[in-house]
């Protein structure tokens, strides 16, 4: 009994260890306001990874003051500066090619298709379906299980 309090203790003391603000802010999703560069660690003398479009969606997994950890839909990690996002709905494609209906249903028209990384920003939402507008204009509903982001 004195290991498993011993145990428990030692668990409780690291959950609560860990800062409040990071808690709050993993598992959120944010978008690029314009474009910035993903990098390595969490500040400018780190290697830029990647350069990241206005509107990609990013889902946070950590924070460190004014850097935010995140993840893309390829699950690829990096850090990205917090001044330079927002909470605009955008979603990416992460299948070959997703088409764009005319309604949220499979038995409406194809207007349009989006391919594997386009951003695409969320105008609603209905069940398992995504109303999104395209870069150019074009407005349409996708099926959920196409896209990543919120």
């Amino acid at each position: 009994m004195r290991l498993f309090r011993a145990l428990f203790t030692l668990v409780l003391a690291a959950l609560v260890s860990v800062p409040i603000q990071l808690q709050a802010q993993t598992g959120t999703m944010v978008s690029a306001k314009k474009a910035l560069n993903m990098r390595s660690g969490a500040g400018t003398q780190h290697e830029v990874l990647w350069r990241l479009d206005a509107g990609y969606p990013l889902q946070v997994i950590g924070r460190r003051g004014s850097w935010l950890q995140v993840r893309d839909f390829e699950q690829d990690k990096g850090w990205v500066y917090r001044p330079l996002t927002n909470s605009t709905r955008h979603h990416v494609v992460k299948t070959a090619i997703a088409n764009i209906r005319m309604g949220p249903g499979t038995n409406t028209r194809i207007v349009g298709k989006a391919v594997y990384g386009e951003v695409l920003r969320t105008v609603e939402r209905r069940r398992n379906w995504v109303k999104v507008r395209q870069p150019q204009g074009r407005t349409g509903w996708v099926a959920r299980r196409l896209l990543w982001g919120w």
